[in-house]
């Protein structure tokens, strides 16, 4: 099987570049789109983010064998109710959460014998908004797909295509599997950003504008993390808690035997911390999923 008629709720960064990713790469498929906010939703319409921008979710799912949910984690539930009964029957409903045991029991709840299959691409800016999609942003990046135990294979398989048409590579995963795993390569991180930033901006009135004003690279990378949609994150931290708190209880013992070591002036802990740090940097690289350019490529748009 394979999806013709796609309906994507919400239309900012992820779900504007699906829409337009399915037409440059599924040009067969016709795509509608919705979303809660009638600016979003002419923005959409101007830059023809959909072939179709609707004027209520119910008219966007009517006659879709694939809805794709991309709102934040915390509005997953609500969406699901606005469509429950305007689903057609067969139709595959799957979402762009980066948290996904929450995601998959509220759609649950919310549709009664539907196929939910939770989906997560881990692919994004800092930008947001329904101006920030590009049709290349899942080109060479990781989908996650965390179907329930009793899906379907043939609805997996025809999920996983329909991201790998888009240019991603596809994992299946466990949900419980996939929150600890983000929350420490994409939670933690953000929570990390978010904390410097705001400590530095407590300090800027003590120091009138100067960490603004000598801001180096390291500070810049994390207030380019810190830019992130303050809705989507907060969300993300409710809805995956207890996946990040345990990573933040793990990186608050590490922080703590750094700081020991910069107390006791053991540099030979420091030097093998750092260099085995540095060495995950370069597989990253090599794993593809960076650039190596000191911009990191995202000049271009590579995210």
């Amino acid at each position: 099987m394979s999806f013709e008629r796609i309906a994507i709720i919400g239309l900012g960064l992820l779900g504007g570049s699906v829409g337009l990713a399915v037409q440059e790469f599924l040009p067969g498929a016709h795509t509608t789109g919705f979303d809660a906010d009638p600016a979003t939703r002419a923005r959409a319409a101007a830059r023809g983010l959909v072939a179709q921008v609707c004027e209520s979710a119910a008219d966007a799912v009517r006659n879709a064998d694939l809805v794709v949910l991309c709102v934040p984690v915390g509005a997953m539930e609500s969406a699901a109710q606005e469509i429950a009964t305007h689903l057609p029957a067969g139709v595959v409903v799957s979402d762009v959460g980066s948290s996904k045991q929450s995601v998959a029991d509220a759609l649950i709840k919310a549709l009664p014998g539907v196929a939910i299959i939770p989906a997560h691409p881990v692919a994004g800016t800092e930008r947001s908004g329904p101006d920030a999609g590009f049709a290349s942003l899942f080109r060479q990046r990781w989908c996650i797909i965390t179907p329930p135990d009793r899906a379907d294979p043939a609805q997996v398989a025809a999920l996983s295509a329909f991201w790998e048409a888009l240019g991603a590579k596809v994992e299946i995963m466990d949900a419980r599997h996939h929150d600890m795993v983000l929350a420490v390569t994409s939670h933690l991180p953000h929570l990390i950003a978010y904390t410097i930033v705001g400590t530095a901006s407590d300090l800027e009135g003590v120091t009138e504008g100067e960490v603004i004003k000598y801001s180096a690279g390291g500070f810049r990378d994390f207030t380019r993390i810190a830019a992130s949609d303050p809705t989507m994150w907060r969300d993300v931290f409710i809805a995956n808690k207890d996946a990040v708190l345990n990573m933040l209880q793990r990186f608050t013992e590490d922080l703590t035997a750094l700081q020991r070591a910069i107390r006791v002036g053991d540099g030979d802990q420091l030097f093998e911390h750092f260099e085995r740090t540095r060495a995950i940097r370069r597989s990253i690289i090599e794993e593809g999923q960076d650039d190596a350019r000191p911009d990191f490529g995202r000049g271009d748009h590579s995210g």
